[in-house]
């Protein structure tokens, strides 16, 4: 099961996410020739090899992978090579896949690189898909992104088999008896063996930390004096951990759908908690419904199929884990209501059909019954970067808070927080990351005030730990995950003028 604590990928939820969808130039156009070759790199106290800040990127045709169509076209694909150890950078090195579009138009400014979240999403296959949103910004820039180091065609990690995910979809999520719950950690364990298995050493160096660092590589590669980034929910963490280690290398910087950087793993889970079902609520009463009532209805429901899981239209039944999925999944975009309508009627007629496929999509399961990797490798980046771990005695304490926050998503994502990373291989590195980044130029924070997944409080958080003057926060009054493409000119021209421009907004920006 993908860990809701965390920021969902862009790429599982692709057909929800977008429904409608001065500076000068940073350097030249990706010559190769790093500045900093043979310097000790911003925000590490190893100097970089010359044989990595001088790599010269063979620009080719995209090929197709198992979990990606080829993109054709006018993208482009390269293997940027990066130190597997950011400790030891003359060490052992780690293939990174990047893909690009060149800039169409005139007066280029430089490389915007995009990261869409998870962590665990692959910018090779979704920044072609996303490309459409942000035409205007690819006239004067490049638009690149890339698979973070665990993720795709970056080593992805596969921790699991589809035979085997498919069998742990009977999991209990939310155990009620001493079984279910011996079942439940049972699983967790052989999760993480599965991943140290695919991972070997790599599995301690998939940080968020390591992939900021790898960030100012590419930078250097791609030949830009100034990193200019487009960060959506899990990216916008990573936005924040590069501008704190490399901040007089920032540029412009646009994080939409912000993460709580004052969280820890358990804040985190509260929040989404908290962030769900405010969304649910708000659903609710699109439909007439009060929010008490409505949510009282989906508990009972709930309840009934985890004492009798539904039969669908083919052979596999909707537990209450993946019926749980499937009420969540629609809450990204407001445009997925009537779905979820449609779905939680079937269901309480006895079919779960519905709810099913709005769970398979989530969990990126084909119809041939093949599963992405992407939330293997949201598990192993989120855990190596979390080091607090409740125990389960602990989480059980936790729960009435949970339930209280939402009796819907609660006892989910409060069991989770002792499951997610239950006897995981390696340790976790902070508690909370670091992101204060004094000196740094602008950067503009995004926040939508219905937003489930990373809710709206964390936008305020993020600014006031960037520091005074670098957070710079807009408000969109809206539904879903994610505020820039969702049909709003207030927030879209506010982030152009930004990008396109160097017009920072005035600080506290509300567009309704």
């Amino acid at each position: 099961m993908a860990r809701f604590v965390r920021w969902t990928a862009l790429t599982a939820a692709a057909a929800l996410l977008v429904t409608g969808c001065s500076g000068g130039s940073s350097g030249g156009e990706g010559s190769g020739q790093g500045s900093e070759t043979g310097s000790a790199s911003a925000g590490s106290t190893t100097p970089l090899p010359a044989s990595l800040t001088s790599q010269r990127l063979d620009w080719g045709d995209c090929k197709a992978t198992a979990d990606s169509p080829e993109p054709g076209g006018a993208w482009q694909c390269a293997t940027l090579e990066a130190p597997l150890d950011w400790a030891k950078p003359d060490g052992e090195t780690i293939d990174l896949a990047l893909i690009r579009a060149k800039a169409d138009g005139g007066d280029r400014i430089g490389s915007l690189l995009f990261n869409f979240g998870g962590p665990g999403s692959s910018g090779v296959s979704t920044l072609p898909w996303y490309a459409s949103s942000v035409a205007e910004l690819g006239k004067r820039y490049d638009l690149v992104s890339w698979d973070p180091r665990g993720v795709g065609a970056s080593k992805g990690l596969r921790c699991r088999s589809d035979k085997e995910i498919e069998a742990s979809e009977s999991v209990d999520i939310t155990p009620d008896t001493s079984a279910e719950e011996t079942a439940y950690f049972r699983d967790a364990a052989a999760f993480g063996k599965g991943c140290q298995k695919s991972a070997g050493t790599l599995m301690a160096h998939v940080s968020t930390t390591d992939t900021a660092r790898d960030m100012d590589l590419m930078r250097q590669v791609l030949g830009d004096t100034k990193t200019h980034y487009f960060g959506i929910s899990y990216g916008t963490e990573l936005g924040g951990v590069y501008a704190h280690l490399f901040p007089e290398k920032v540029g412009r910087l646009v994080l939409d759908a912000v993460s709580d950087p004052s969280a820890d793993a358990v804040g985190h889970a509260e929040n989404q908690t908290r962030g769900f079902q405010r969304a649910l609520d708000n659903y609710l009463k699109s439909t007439g419904q009060s929010a008490e009532g409505g949510t009282r209805k989906i508990v009972d429901l709930l309840r009934r199929i985890d004492a009798n899981p539904l039969p669908t239209s083919s052979d596999r039944k909707l537990t209450e884990a993946l019926a749980l999925i499937g009420l969540l999944y629609p809450l990204y975009s407001e445009a997925s209501w009537p779905r979820l309508t449609s779905a939680v009627k079937a269901a309480e007629q006895g079919d779960g059909t519905e709810l099913l496929a709005l769970a398979d999509d989530y969990n990126d399961r084909d119809a041939s019954g093949h599963y992405m990797t992407g939330t293997h490798s949201q598990r192993a980046i989120s855990c190596l970067d979390d080091k607090q771990r409740p125990t389960v005695e602990e989480t059980k304490k936790l729960l009435p808070r949970f339930e209280k926050i939402s009796p819907v998503f609660g006892p989910m994502l409060g069991w989770d927080t002792a499951g997610w990373c239950h006897d995981w291989p390696v340790a976790g590195q902070y508690d909370t990351p670091e992101v204060s980044a004094p000196g740094a130029a602008p950067i503009l924070l995004v926040g939508n005030t219905g937003d489930p997944a990373t809710p709206y409080e964390g936008t305020r958080r993020m600014a006031d730990e960037l520091g005074k003057g670098v957070g710079v926060m807009i408000t969109w009054k809206g539904e879903g995950h994610a505020a820039y493409g969702k049909g709003s000119d207030c927030v879209d021209s506010a982030v152009n003028a930004y990008l396109l421009k160097g017009a920072v907004p005035e600080d506290g920006k509300v567009c309704s």
